[in-house]
């Protein structure tokens, strides 16, 4: 091989080595965003930890920058060649790239505008359904009961559903269960699990139909909550349980923000909360 070829073929592997690092580094993301540990993704994705490591470490397999390359050949987002609903309509296609130009308070500006546009929903029905978002331990339960019966309306835990089906099926269920509670109950306070927020479509329909709340604390505060409840999913079995906790608050923040309005329950009694939750709810 001439020194213009090994020139060629050292950068392409630079560039899949850089890309392989970016998939790990999006898978680990993606698994704290849904609070999930590592154990647990091997568990329900069939795939062994230690393969999970080494992915999550840039270590993939080579199949992987295979079909990258076959994707990139033919103009294609990888994305596209792997997701499994069906071809897009053209005019999201076009949709989707023009908002892809655009600036992240632009993308705002522009997600308002399509929900003013084209929700279903009146406003002040809308502010009829009280949803509560956070990350186990910020006192979705707690409050959300105190203030459903504070102003007579049902208190529903979404969190039920996965009790009864497990972390695998639980995304499955959660849309479903909560297209069953807007149908049903024009008022009512809703408590959602932490990881509500990672899944787009069911976020969107949450923040289109309720009022949402974001119920935060410290990190320290909310493993200390969990704790006293004994319960310590989904850090259970996992020795870096608090670096665990802050990479997942770390990872769904800006999504979390996307609430109507925020209550800081650090450091504060039930009572305290509660006012504050009053207040802002009307």
């Amino acid at each position: 091989m001439g020194t213009e070829g090994a020139k060629v073929h050292s950068e392409s592997d630079n560039g899949q080595a850089a890309y392989l690092r970016l998939l790990g580094d999006r898978i680990r993301d993606a698994r704290a965003r849904r609070g999930m540990t590592r154990k647990l993704l091997a568990r329900d994705s069939k795939v062994s930890e230690r393969y999970l490591a080494q992915l999550e470490a840039g270590h993939g397999n080579i199949s992987i920058v295979l079909l990258r390359q076959i994707a990139h050949a033919m103009g294609l987002p990888l994305a596209d060649l792997v997701r499994e609903e069906p071809d897009r309509p053209v005019e999201l296609a076009l949709l989707i790239q023009t908002l892809g130009r655009l600036q992240p308070k632009e993308l705002s500006q522009a997600r308002k505008l399509l929900t003013d546009a084209f929700s279903t929903v009146v406003e002040s029905e809308r502010r009829q359904r009280i949803a509560l978002i956070g990350l186990r331990g910020a006192g979705k339960s707690t409050l959300g009961a105190r203030l459903a019966e504070a102003k007579g309306v049902p208190f529903i835990e979404l969190d039920g559903v996965f009790d009864l089906y497990g972390q695998s099926a639980y995304r499955r269920y959660e849309r479903r269960a909560l297209e069953n509670v807007i149908e049903r109950h024009d008022r009512a306070v809703i408590a959602t699990g932490g990881s509500i927020v990672t899944e787009p479509a069911t976020f969107d329909l949450l923040l289109s139909a309720c009022f949402t709340v974001w119920l935060t604390a410290a990190p320290e505060e909310h493993m200390s909550r969990v704790a006293a409840q004994g319960d310590y999913r989904p850090m259970a079995g996992n020795d870096e349980a608090m670096d665990d906790l802050r990479r997942i608050l770390a990872s769904r923040n800006a999504l979390y923000a996307k609430a109507d309005a925020t209550v800081d329950t650090a450091g504060k009694t039930v009572d305290q909360c509660l006012r504050e939750l009053k207040a802002t709810v009307g």
